[in-house]
């Protein structure tokens, strides 16, 4: 069997009600035959819509297909160990021209009982916000049940609702059970669960393309919902170039932000876990014992936990996000 090496994957693009065409302008992504692109699929394992590899020689395979041959090799062994053929992470840029619906999701328990699936704990870095934009995370007070409801059916939840300015290199842990949303002007990388249960709770009267009401689910939303105040809604950090900067740090995943100008040796002997490189600014390549692969802004690279040596070397001043499970 050849040995893995870093693999990198064509993106899934999804047009949204609510999406716009940063992708393609900011990041030179095309998404054509799509009026606009609000979400991109940049790594997934997603039943139904697995991520294509583009390079080497198993260019052509889906990433689950990798996952039933190489196994431990591609995910590491506790990896594999708790999650088998299924790959735990979801990898995206979401560009909301709009506002998103106010949603929650739910989390491991609640969604293994309803969906025999997995809940959506997730994360989001700004890339670029426009002058003033702002989202939704949590409530501004804890509210009841009962009070909540109240504002659901006159119409004025939004006047409990927690809103943050959001600009470039922000960063927004959102677990799930909390309520949130992105507003107009932001361009965000979102690391999560690989999950796509959720719940709306409120749409703002827009209509879908067949002009009918956007489904809510106000009842599944009551048991999935965080009611209490939360005062760590936006995540605080130094960033420090051409350091490794820790972001998230949870059970589903730990996040870092590498900023660097220069080249940056990393060595993931210690950890039994693959690893994705997430660019979000500039390109680089990355060099590994087998030869060196190109990565750029809005591509994901999936380095095997069997791989523990690589070299990032930039051509231009570089970000990316690195990605792995605890």
């Amino acid at each position: 069997m050849n040995d893995l090496y870093p693999l990198k994957f064509a993106p899934l693009f999804k047009d949204k009600i609510w999406g716009g065409q940063k992708v393609k302008t900011q990041f030179g992504l095309d998404f054509s035959p799509l009026p606009n692109c609000g979400e991109v699929w940049a790594l997934s394992g997603y039943p139904g819509n697995e991520s294509i590899v583009t390079n080497g020689f198993l260019k052509g395979n889906n990433l689950n297909e990798l996952i039933e041959v190489y196994m431990e090799d591609l995910l590491g062994d506790q990896i594999f160990e708790q999650f088998g053929e299924e790959f735990p992470l979801l990898i995206k840029l979401l560009d909301s021209n709009d506002w998103l619906s106010i949603q929650v999701h739910p989390d491991d328990e609640l969604a293994a009982t309803r969906h025999q699936g997995r809940g959506k704990t997730e994360m989001w870095y700004v890339i670029d916000a426009e002058p003033g934009a702002e989202l939704i995370s949590g409530f501004k007070h804890t509210v009841s049940k009962e009070e909540y409801l109240a504002h659901v059916e006159k119409g004025n939840l939004t006047e409990i609702l927690n809103y943050e300015k959001a600009k470039a290199g922000d960063v927004f842990f959102v677990p799930a059970g909390r309520v949130h949303a992105l507003g107009p002007g932001l361009f965000i990388a979102e690391i999560q669960q690989s999950s796509d249960h959720t719940y709306r709770i409120s749409d703002y009267n827009r209509l879908d393309p067949k002009g009918q009401p956007r489904e809510l689910h106000t009842e599944l939303a009551l048991d999935a919902l965080d009611f209490e105040y939360r005062s760590d809604i936006r995540t605080e950090y130094e960033e420090e170039k051409d350091f490794t900067v820790p972001l998230v740090e949870s059970p589903f995943f730990q996040t870092n932000l590498l900023h660097f100008g220069t080249s940056i040796d990393k060595d993931y002997a210690d950890l039994d876990s693959f690893v994705i490189l997430f660019a979000v600014q500039g390109k680089m390549t990355v060099v590994h014992e087998k030869g060196s692969e190109t990565l750029k802004a809005g591509e994901a690279m999936l380095i095997p936990a069997s791989m523990k040596r690589i070299k990032l070397v930039p051509e231009t001043e570089s970000k990316l996000l690195e990605v792995y499970i605890p």
